[in-house]
């Protein structure tokens, strides 16, 4: 039986104890675990995932009440190291609950919502099109809940930076191979880092994929990019370069790239942690297998959304993640074992066992 001890209730954050001792040693073998769980800055009623029975495109879906529960329950059991939310959320776990204060787990906001994770049902066209930058939320009311830091007197619950709020958030971006567009994109980090900056607020990088490439004007298909992986790295390495020390990134998030781009994106520097993100659901091998990979190449963070909310028992998933990140069992014995869980605990699995060992390529994209 596999049994994980997690971190004791304190005031430190597991995020930095792993974070200083990788950077301090690149061939440490910490590794940073992340949930994310802000998908209602992007697909809405859809957000919290069905409920038993449901269908993907029609619902029932659980409701934004019972996805909170969940985000409570995981940062219970102590196992991820980052708990990703909306700001919304955030608000209510983090500042009016007080959940993270005495916690190892590290609350972070989703800081901008680019045009390409406006996934609405209906139409669905935006993540087809050219990623446009665009912010919802405020470093301010990421930290307090307000805009100027705290509550005007008199109000029921006072919000003030220190008291629960977030101090890091994700800041994403989409390169699509055109200077304009790509240029517009840059111009909202660099706007972003220098606030950060001025405000003390840490923040880490996520890169997706190019989004629309037969989309941007006046480019042929002939034009795209040959190695889109080797094209993503190098756009994070030129775009951090002019970046100095307080402004940077703690870590990376970007699509797993394969083992020579990530061996050579960790080698490149040391201080640059590079961190993979989930994808699409897919099998639990794939999620499984995904962290053994990139770890074993070179990445020291996985954040995964989708795999994690689509689990049949989100806790039991995660142990199993946190064990294969931990390098205690294989991919694929975390995989047999999470089904005897589930046996267990008498829940029906999405597949069968075997059907559950496949590997198959999951989304790179948040669309």
């Amino acid at each position: 039986m596999l049994v994980l001890t997690p971190s004791p209730p304190c005031h430190h954050k597991s995020l930095d104890l792993k974070l200083a001792r990788i950077v301090a040693d690149p061939r440490c073998r910490d590794f940073i675990l992340a949930d994310a769980k802000d998908a209602d800055m992007a697909f809405g009623l859809a957000s919290p995932g069905l409920k038993p029975g449901g269908l993907p495109a029609k619902g029932p879906f659980r409701s934004l009440a019972e996805y909170r529960d969940s985000i409570r329950e995981i940062v219970k059991q102590q196992l991820v190291d980052i708990m990703l939310l909306s700001a919304s959320t955030s608000e209510v776990l983090a500042i009016d609950e007080g959940l993270f204060i005495q916690s190892p787990v590290t609350p972070a906001v989703r800081m901008n919502d680019t045009t390409d994770i406006w996934l609405a049902a209906g139409t669905g066209s935006y993540g087809r099109q050219p990623a446009l930058p665009f912010s919802t939320t405020t470093i301010s009311q990421a930290q307090s809940g307000r805009v100027r830091g705290s509550r005007e007197e008199g109000d029921p619950k006072p919000h003030a930076t220190g008291s629960g709020g977030a101090d890091l958030g994700l800041f994403s971006l989409t390169f699509n191979d055109d200077a304009t567009l790509d240029r517009d994109m840059l111009a909202a980090y660099r706007a972003f880092r220098i606030e950060a900056e001025q405000s003390g607020f840490r923040h880490f990088l996520e890169v997706f994929f190019p989004n629309a490439l037969d989309a941007v004007p006046g480019k042929a298909p002939a034009h795209k990019p040959q190695d889109i992986g080797r094209f993503l790295a190098d756009h994070v390495v030129r775009a951090l370069a002019g970046v100095p020390r307080a402004g940077r990134p703690i870590f990376l998030k970007i699509p797993y790239l394969g083992p020579e781009i990530t061996e050579q994106l960790a080698a490149y520097d040391s201080s640059l942690v590079v961190g993979i993100l989930g994808g699409g659901a897919g099998t639990t091998h794939d999620a499984f297998g995904l962290i053994a990979d990139a770890k074993q190449h070179g990445a020291r963070v996985a954040l995964f959304g989708r795999k994690i909310n689509a689990a049949e028992h989100q806790l039991s998933f995660v142990k199993m993640l946190r064990a294969v990140a931990d390098e205690a069992i294989s991919a694929a014995e975390a995989v047999r074992e999470y089904h005897a869980e589930l046996a267990k605990l008498k829940i029906q699995p999405h597949r069968l066992l075997e059907d559950d060992l496949a590997r198959s390529s999951t989304a790179s994209a948040y669309s």
